[in-house]
């Protein structure tokens, strides 16, 4: 049986006219002994109407440990997103005008577009005002177990270019840990200014790089690193963002929106996502455009790098004996990650135009999503050899890729998911696991073809999540001569080293339980993952492994602050 709430204004201004009429007597008969009587009942009446509005949100805003609680869409879970279910929205003009003659009388309109103008009512508000703008703490506490049956040395998340070879000692050991790095804060901020909705996003979490060398000795100083730190603007069908926020040809759940929730980084606990997802979190700027609520056009500029590998586990090229001063921390050029003795490797490398974006996203519906992005990246050099061919000289060469993704719920709470990449000098976007180029002998550049997929599907029952994915990378050949005409350089070789990889593959599946949640005080999450991961080099030399794998897993107790915006 449905229950009928009473408006606590109508409640409110009843039982203080029921009051004054039984006082107006008494009043009457002596007005200066009994203003004292009147303050007094007037106080007793307000403690009992607050005692019984505490009373009634504590029922109906806060579920006790056990009971099924809703649960958002998939694209919040285990993302950066509140685990809660959805605030209940603040009245605004136009709700309000349908509220009744009481509630309109008890209670002057605001205004229905900037919901944090409005006075707080009726459940806790799960946001901050700050003036005119709502503000929510973002954030988790993490506790992450971690296990593999190789000593693969990458800490919390998977470096997938390098898995020891069975015949490599880091082989012959298995690691576990634990640790609290994948825990994040931060802050969202939104608020509406002359028809302007513009939102503010900051998020650390704390896988910083630290000098200490007592981590695991006497103190888990663990550093706090940026991830992300935007302000987004959107008036009509044009909105804008600047700062530094996931790239746009990471995938999407929905539109092309930067908010972690419409994000697909996959649902796993590996800090390092999917093998074979594009992605990556640099500084840039975006201008969008809504023709209408199902389409969305993007074009953005970001941060571009002249990257040739070396990073998170991918294999860095073999340069010409007489151009290794490219990579030089004196000379750089082209970043391979640990060439350059500065805190900030690939700010040092001279790059020619931002890396262009453009995007297109259709959301016909809530249930499906579907993306084509494109993205132009140029390379330039120049030769600093005073004789011998290219000397003296430029190489400038464009480079690109095309990435095509899908979202949908095939039927409820089922979705398949698919985003697939090809590019022709556009590894760097996948993880790092695979270099933009390569530099022949005469200075001149080559870009290195590579690719990444990643497909699987995630479905809810309940207060629980599952999914399963599998993501692939493939990295193709691409040799030349040196001078002398017989030393082979460039990727993939004939005699590269076994970590120039061909093809990595990942296979992962896991789950996400909700134990508990609450509007008013988070929520808490248990979470599996495991994973499969194997590679093959290009070339294998005589009586070495063809490839190798390793076995990870994953166990993780997440708590979430409360917070959630009021819907403008």
């Amino acid at each position: 049986m449905k229950m009928i709430r009473p408006h606590w204004k109508s409640r409110t201004i009843a039982l203080m006219a029921c009051a004054l009429s039984c006082l107006l007597p008494l009043y009457a008969a002596d007005p200066a002994s009994e203003i004292e009587q009147l303050k007094q009942m007037l106080a007793d009446q307000q403690r009992q109407i607050n005692e019984l509005r505490h009373a009634l949100e504590d029922k109906n805003g806060a579920p006790s440990a056990g009971l099924e609680t809703p649960l958002p869409s998939l694209g919040q879970v285990a993302s950066t997103a509140p685990v809660i279910p959805r605030p209940v929205a603040l009245p605004t003009a136009a709700t309000a005008a349908t509220a009744g003659p009481q509630a309109a009388a008890a209670k002057p309109t605001t205004s229905a577009r900037n919901p944090c103008e409005a006075d707080p009512e009726g459940q806790t508000p799960a946001f901050i005002r700050l003036g005119s703008t709502c503000l929510v703490p973002i954030g988790f506490m993490d506790l992450t177990a971690v296990w593999r049956d190789k000593n693969a040395g990458s800490s919390l998340g998977s470096n997938f270019g390098s898995v020891p070879f069975n015949n490599n000692i880091n082989a012959k050991n298995s690691e576990f840990r634990f640790t609290p790095q994948n825990s994040r804060i931060g802050f969202r901020f939104d608020g509406d200014w002359q028809g302007t909705h513009f939102i503010g996003y900051n998020e650390f979490d704390f896988l910083g790089t630290s000098a200490s060398t007592g981590i695991t000795v006497t103190n888990g100083a663990f550093v706090p690193r940026l991830r992300l730190f935007w302000v987004d603007a959107r008036k009509g069908k044009l909105e804008f963002l600047a700062g530094q926020s996931w790239s746009m040809l990471t995938p999407n759940r929905s539109g092309i929106s930067a908010l972690p929730g419409n994000i697909f980084f996959s649902q796993v606990i590996d800090v390092n996502y999917m093998a074979g997802l594009t992605w990556t979190r640099q500084p840039g700027m975006r201008v969008l455009y809504h023709p209408s609520n199902k389409v969305t056009f993007g074009f953005s500029a970001e941060n571009p790098d002249q990257y040739i590998g070396g990073q998170a586990g991918g294999s860095s090229i073999t340069l010409p004996a007489a151009l290794t001063g490219l990579a030089n921390s004196s000379t750089e050029q082209l970043d391979n990650a640990t060439n350059i003795g500065t805190a900030n490797p690939a700010l040092a490398v001279p790059t020619v135009h931002p890396d262009f974006i453009a995007k297109v996203a259709f959301d016909p519906t809530s249930r499906f999503h579907f993306e084509v992005a494109g993205i132009e990246r140029t390379f330039k050099i120049w030769n600093p050899n005073l004789t011998g061919p290219g000397a003296g000289k430029y190489s400038t060469i464009a480079g690109g890729g095309v990435q095509v993704g899908i979202n949908g719920e095939i039927f409820k709470n089922f979705r398949l998911i698919s985003t697939n990449y090809w590019s022709d000098g556009g590894g760097r976007y996948l993880f790092g696991q695979a270099p933009d180029i390569i530099v022949r002998a005469d200075g001149s550049l080559s870009a290195v073809h590579s690719g990444g997929t990643v497909d699987g599907f995630e479905a809810r029952i309940k207060n629980l999540l599952l999914y399963a994915y599998y993501g692939g990378i493939y990295i193709s050949r691409n040799a030349a001569l040196d001078l002398n005409g017989t030393t082979r350089i460039g990727y993939g070789y004939q005699g590269s080293p076994n970590s120039q990889n061909r093809a990595i593959q990942e296979f992962t599946f896991g789950f996400n339980q909700t134990l508990w949640a609450s509007p008013r005080y988070g929520a808490i999450n248990a979470m599996g993952q495991y994973e499969y991961l194997e590679r093959a080099p290009w070339f294998v030399a005589a009586g070495t492994p063809k490839g190798t794998h390793d076995n990870t897993i994953y166990f993780n107790l997440r708590y979430t602050l409360p917070g959630g915006m009021p819907n403008f």
